[in-house]
């Protein structure tokens, strides 16, 4: 079994479509472990504000199938299979890490985890200490030095 971290965001129907993700998940994957929910503005377009969040799970699956089921859980609720990257999005399932596997052909581990605020963020939370595969620092000592002015980010106080 491998340990997995999966980005999760929306900008369309946010609340909904991520609800809806996660029972997906849910269904696939079995129990999830789940971050707070965050609310960050656009990165790279102009756009609405996302809804963002990590889940941990547990999977058999490589790397490509997994990726694959995620792509499927996205088309399955809305997601267009030709959408663009810097776009408005019903959901958007990117996975961040698989154990401590290093592939850079299939971006492991997600170069946005120490871009973007709204990922490394829930992903400490839920993960404080574990190891970054390349950079040998734990995700709460990348949280801590990640310079919080680049991208503003709010806690959602939702219950999913």
């Amino acid at each position: 079994m491998a340990d997995v971290f999966i980005g999760i965001g929306s900008s369309i129907n946010k609340l909904e479509s991520i609800q809806r993700g996660l029972a997906s998940l849910n269904l696939a994957f079995g129990e999830l472990c789940i971050s707070s929910v965050y609310e960050s503005e656009a990165v790279g377009f102009t756009g609405g504000n996302f809804y963002n969040l990590v889940v941990g799970l547990h999977t058999t699956l490589t790397p490509q199938a997994l990726i694959a089921q995620l792509k499927a859980i996205e088309f399955k609720h809305g997601r267009p299979e030709n959408a663009i990257k810097f776009a408005p999005r019903t959901l958007d399932l990117d996975l961040l890490l698989y154990d401590q596997l290093i592939d850079k052909s299939i971006d492991l581990p997600r170069d946005e985890i120490t871009k973007n605020a709204f990922v490394l963020k829930p992903l400490a939370e839920l993960a404080p200490l574990l190891i970054h595969p390349v950079l040998g620092q734990t995700l709460q000592t990348l949280w801590s030095n990640y310079p919080k002015e680049k991208q503003k980010l709010w806690l959602v106080d939702i219950a999913l």
